[in-house]
């Protein structure tokens, strides 16, 4: 059974900037596509941002060129680079296999407003 802990949410302001870390137990994430998702309160989950094994990265158009996805082999984690939040990016994230129906992870909160 695969557990993932995300990490590294916060209370923040609009513009500011935030790193997730995400890490697991029971995989190498070198040998899989991964992928940060998010869910606003009352609202669906949705796919933010993944990194294919080979380093093809893919965003959701609403984070595209603000936010970053990155693997870190030596420490098996993903991190995922939040730059000029906006308060429509509140919301908690979460860390998963793609294209695997893991379980999810309690996640991480990231709340922006001024």
């Amino acid at each position: 059974q695969v557990q993932f802990w995300e990490s590294g949410g916060g209370l923040m302001r609009p513009g500011e900037s935030l790193t997730l870390s995400c890490t697991a137990f029971g995989i190498t994430f070198e040998n899989y596509a991964m992928a940060w998702y998010r869910q606003p309160a009352g609202a669906q989950r949705d796919l933010v941002a993944s990194i294919e094994i080979g380093g093809t990265r893919n965003y959701a158009d609403f984070v595209k060129g603000r936010f970053t996805i990155s693997r870190d082999k030596t420490k098996n984690a993903i991190y995922l680079q939040m730059d000029s939040l906006e308060p429509e990016d509140t919301a908690v994230y979460y860390c998963r296999r793609l294209r695997w129906e893991d379980n999810w992870g309690r996640g991480t909160q990231v709340t922006v407003s001024s």
